[in-house]
């Protein structure tokens, strides 16, 4: 019972934060859950592939929940998630298919890469200039496929990568968001689609896992944020949300240091 409960407050808890800085919760609840996992003795080799695809799981609901809400303002570009979503689908389903294939370190290795690359982006405020159009159907299909794929061995929906991404092709900034709120959707379907397949694959794995998703993380993290992701949204007008990115990327520093002083001491 004090698990679950640690899992509704880490889902409060990423609710806040995605409602309140437009990120997605996965940049924290995959170093949570990985550390969760194995405080509660699961198999090792497989912490945080189980935390990956608990954390596109918890996705899904919060992304259509947020497409709803961009598409409601008229900020999603149909156009672009149907061009950009076969290259997505692919890259996602190959990243969450493969991963039982890849050792836990070079998948910790990779996150904390990554964790480095978004807690730098949010601090500096670091936003491409557009200097071009969109590509073509495989300018479009390659794009999708990078962005879905390094998605998927992070756990998140891809707006750290695919509003850039937008921004650099000259679509305006809320355009991008909304749009990317869209792609987070198939991002999180194929992506949990792949891990829970190559979880088949897998052996020790505890008991209520689908694959690499364990299901009452995923049910009470998914309670939880979805709670309290509109009431993040609504403090956005009233708090000084660029202070509070700041805070956030120093939180991302410190939980990329953990992990790898985490796999240093092992």
């Amino acid at each position: 019972m004090e698990w679950l409960l640690a899992y509704l407050f880490l889902g409060l808890f990423t609710g806040i934060i995605a409602g309140l800085l437009g990120v997605g919760g996965g940049l924290v609840m995959v170093p949570a859950l990985t550390w969760a996992f194995a405080y509660q003795g699961f198999a090792a080799d497989y912490n945080i592939h189980l935390a990956l695809g608990t954390s596109l799981a918890v996705i899904i609901p919060t992304s259509i929940s947020s497409l709803r809400a961009h598409h409601a303002h008229g900020a999603v570009d149909g156009c672009l998630v149907r061009r950009i979503t076969p290259g997505i689908v692919l890259g996602s389903l190959l990243g969450g298919g493969v991963a039982a294939f890849l050792p836990d370190r070079y998948l910790k290795l990779f996150f904390i890469a990554f964790l480095l690359y978004a807690a730098t982006q949010m601090l500096l405020g670091f936003k491409p200039k557009p200097q071009r159009g969109l590509p073509g159907a495989a300018g479009m299909g390659l794009a999708g496929g990078i962005i879905g794929l390094i998605s998927s061995w992070v756990g998140i929906g891809g707006g750290t990568l695919s509003v850039p991404f937008q921004i650099w092709c000259n679509v305006g900034m809320h355009r991008a968001i909304g749009t990317s709120a869209a792609i987070g959707l198939p991002i999180a379907l194929a992506g949990m689609l792949g891990y829970v397949l190559s979880g088949h694959v897998a052996t020790n794995l505890p008991a209520w896992s689908l694959g690499f998703v364990y299901l009452p993380a995923f049910l009470c993290i998914a309670l939880g944020s979805g709670l309290t992701a509109p009431l993040g949204a609504k403090l956005t007008h009233r708090l000084p949300v660029s202070r509070l990115r700041r805070i956030f990327a120093t939180l991302l520093y410190l939980l990329a240091a953990r992990m790898i002083y985490g796999i240093w001491a092992a």
